[in-house]
């Protein structure tokens, strides 16, 4: 469970009373000036959501958080993050990516990739203070890792993996949490568990999830987006079999269960 300061993870100089987090008019992304990746992306996302991002690969769906992190400059469009230019905002962004490729062999501890959450606040030449630790420590709770501080993270499972990669975006006191494909290395049996995480998580902190998955995805998040380049999306949980055959140019079939939900308008 969550415990603690409710503002923990809400940074210092940012007005909690701001309701839009992100917004996208008419955003559209180019690769070598040719290929369009994104076209005429219009997108809000408000404090405390919980989106899932579904679609394709090769959709833009990754291209679409590294937008709103100001990774990915478009080639026309308007963005805003936390009302500032992406640029500054991502310092209230946490981010775990589709793949994080490290050296499995590499000494380096739990606790030492959670830490790393802080240089952005510590500075790269900056010894660890002890509000430091004690931020990274309350994140490693959060996640229930606290246990395996002393373990080597290439020891880990791709699920206590996961864990630890997201107390390090915690450590950081992100308003705002993107993942990209999260479970693709979780076992099964751990998926629950880490969507369980993620929904006790959003309680103080907006959430986009990007994943394969709909239909566990559909149990847990509140707002769901089907992105193919085009981006089909309504403010809420509902979308069409007409929007899903859109986005992935084929005949879907969709058998929603578990409650509650509310996937399709008729199902």
């Amino acid at each position: 469970m969550i415990s603690g300061n409710k503002n923990l993870y809400h940074p210092l100089g940012v007005d909690m009373s701001i309701e839009e987090v992100v917004k996208l008019r008419d955003v559209w992304v180019y690769y070598d000036d040719s290929v369009c990746v994104l076209e005429g992306i219009n997108l809000s996302i408000n404090r405390e959501d919980f989106l899932g991002i579904i679609g394709p690969n090769g959709g833009g769906k990754t291209t679409l958080l590294k937008v709103i992190l100001g990774l990915v400059k478009p080639n026309r469009g308007k963005i805003r993050v936390l009302v500032d230019i992406p640029e500054r905002g991502r310092r209230s962004i946490g981010y775990v990516p589709q793949h994080s490729l490290f050296d499995r062999e590499f000494p380096a501890s739990v606790w030492d990739v959670v830490l790393m959450g802080r240089l952005g606040q510590a500075g790269r030449f900056r010894r660890y203070s002890h509000e430091d630790k004690k931020i990274a420590l309350h994140a490693l709770k959060t996640v229930e890792m606290l246990d395996f501080r002393d373990r080597q993270i290439g020891r880990l499972s791709g699920g206590e993996q996961q864990r630890v990669f997201v107390a390090r975006s915690l450590a950081s006191e992100p308003k705002l949490l993107l993942l990209d494909e999260p479970m693709a290395n979780v076992d099964t049996p751990m998926q629950t568990e880490f969507y369980e995480l993620l929904k006790r998580l959003n309680q103080r902190i907006t959430i986009v999830l990007v994943s394969h998955d709909l239909s566990a995805v559909s149990i847990y998040v509140n707002k769901i987006a089907c992105l193919n380049h085009r981006l089909f999306y309504h403010n809420s949980k509902e979308i069409t079999a007409k929007e899903l055959e859109a986005t992935y140019q084929c005949p879907i079939e969709l058998i929603a269960h578990g409650v509650p939900h509310r996937v399709l308008k008729e199902h």
